[in-house]
């Protein structure tokens, strides 16, 4: 790249992240240059193109030094630590790239249609192969989705910028690697001490669903092991015959009505708060999506929002989640560990990139319920404590 379109692109970047795209101009660009307009539209065919390519040089030096990074690096464990770390640095050194992927690029629809975004798609596909060579090496869980995971990284490494670069409650946020590492790991790290229940666990629920379907004569083990994916001499290590299987669906399904019964109009466990609030704050957006088409574009992904009487509101709100988290610490049912900053950060990023999807792309591709019901269970994995294998 010859010297004078770099200090175009440079400009550009400056100007973006100061005034926005709408208030930036060619011109204003040109002289901050130190060019002439003429000379910047022999490179650039209009703003947009100019805007985007901004957007493109950066990101393309950003995949590349993400990829040097990783030369080396075997164990996935090790590999997602590198990724995570980069990013959080990588937003910190600069930002105002942040600010302009944040509230300029991802905000605007023709972004994903451009070819910088490539670079993005290049970037969340690094990080899933990853994922899953943990999962093929026995690293991470096999029972996870982990495009849901890839999201909650992104997420939280994009309101960890905010944190950062625009409300400023930070200084640093590669210093809060380990706090989003202990988080990420807690929740796909294979627990050897849980395989156990956690399969009497799938038998019990596989069981159930072909019994209701071909009922209890007709129901063969092979079949629900099948759907375990387990030999069906394996049922035989938790149940001694078909009966007692039955019996043990019912027995469970019993035992976690009752243990509802104390909480049934008053929710006092701290888990139980945690799950609460996230399908809560999912059924208040789902329910209507004019307004959350609104919320995530022109709230979230605008920095006008942050300094803004509704993020004094929105803070209020979200205060109830940390409230939440600092419970469970205090009371033994979280980790006392937890960075509860960091979690608020996840729980936001990954409802920020989950409806993102849901609105730049087409919504029937998605279960969103579903994952709703998968980000729940991951987020709750993330702060309570490893050993006790307890869903809360």
């Amino acid at each position: 790249m010859n010297d004078s379109k770099a200090k175009i692109l440079q400009a550009a970047e400056e100007l973006i992240s100061e005034k926005g795209v709408a208030r930036t101009t060619i011109a204003q660009i040109a002289r901050k240059a130190g060019v002439s307009d003429s000379l910047a539209y022999q490179y650039f065919k209009d703003k947009e193109d100019l805007v985007f390519s901004v957007a493109y040089q950066r990101l393309e030096d950003t995949w590349k030094e993400l990829q040097e990074q990783l030369q080396g690096i075997i164990d996935p464990r090790s590999e997602l630590g590198r990724v995570i770390w980069f990013g959080l640095r990588y937003n910190e050194l600069h930002q105002d790239y942040v600010r302009n992927l944040m509230f300029e690029y991802r905000s605007n629809k023709d972004f994903y249609k451009s070819p910088a975004y490539a670079f993005i798609r290049n970037h969340s596909q690094l990080t899933l192969q990853i994922l899953h060579r943990g999962v093929d090496q026995g690293v991470f869980r096999n029972d996870v989705d982990m495009r849901l995971v890839r999201e909650i990284i992104y997420g939280t490494q994009d309101f960890e910028a905010v944190d950062c670069a625009i409300t400023r409650d930070i200084s640093e946020s590669s210093t809060d690697w380990q706090d989003l590492m202990s988080l990420i790991l807690n929740m796909i790290e294979e627990k050897g001490q849980c395989e156990e229940p956690g399969k009497r666990e799938r038998i019990l629920v596989a069981a159930e669903e072909v019994f209701a379907e071909f009922g209890f004569a007709k129901a063969k083990l092979a079949d629900i092991a099948s759907l375990v994916g387990i030999a069906e001499s394996s049922i035989y290590d938790f149940f001694e015959s078909k009966e007692v299987l039955l019996l043990s669906i019912t027995e469970m399904r019993l035992q976690g009505h009752m243990a509802l019964l104390p909480e049934t109009f008053h929710i006092k466990t701290p888990i139980r708060k945690l799950r609460r609030f996230i399908r809560y704050h999912f059924d208040l957006y789902m329910q209507n999506r004019n307004f959350l088409k609104i919320f995530v574009m022109d709230n979230l992904l605008s920095q006008k929002f942050y300094a803004s009487k509704a993020f004094d509101e929105f803070k209020k709100y979200i205060k109830t989640l940390e409230d939440i988290v600092e419970e469970g610490k205090a009371c033994g049912a979280f980790r006392h560990d937890v960075n509860t900053r960091v979690f608020k950060n996840m729980f936001l990023g990954a409802f920020t990139h989950m409806a993102l999807r849901w609105i730049i792309f087409d919504e029937k591709n998605f279960d969103k319920m579903g994952e709703v019901k998968g980000l729940v269970e991951l987020l709750c994995a993330a702060v309570t404590i490893a050993d006790t294998c307890s869903s809360g």
